[in-house]
């Protein structure tokens, strides 16, 4: 899910203490930065980000990693995401078998996704050889 990504790129790079531009995360991840925005914006609204304006704005987390839920950032990916009466399927089959068996596959996930916070990711990335980038010192030259 690219919530969780960008989340992800925003705790590794940023963290809580610097910013990252959208067009940072963009880049890295490979994506559209105008398709993302909306998404970063819906992660601030949620208070997972937190929006920097100015010069040496983007986003950091809104909280510490340890607190921030997969569960959390799915939530408010979907809720943003979900448009009623999207014309999907209906019946009684839909209503009596699909719409149920979907229902237990998402408590089952959403259980999973409670246990694990972004914190568990960025040791996993650790464990995998991904190391957080250093910043590159600032060098005059005239």
């Amino acid at each position: 899910m690219v919530a969780v990504t960008v989340m992800l790129d925003v705790g590794n790079v940023g963290g809580r203490a610097a910013t990252v531009s959208a067009a940072d995360i963009a880049e890295r991840l490979g994506l559209a930065r105008r398709g993302m925005e909306p998404l970063l914006q819906a992660l601030s609204r949620g208070g997972l980000l937190e929006s920097v304006r100015g010069p040496r704005g983007g986003y950091r987390l809104g909280r510490p990693r340890r607190d921030i839920r997969l569960s959390d950032i799915v939530t408010v990916a979907l809720a943003d995401d979900t448009e009623p009466g999207d014309g999907g399927p209906t019946g009684r089959l839909q209503t009596a078998v699909v719409d149920r068996v979907w229902t237990e596959l998402e408590d089952a996930a959403q259980a999973q996704l409670s246990g694990l916070t972004l914190d568990d990711l960025m040791r996993r990335a650790a464990a995998a050889g991904l190391r957080r980038p250093t910043a590159e010192p600032i060098t005059f030259a005239i």
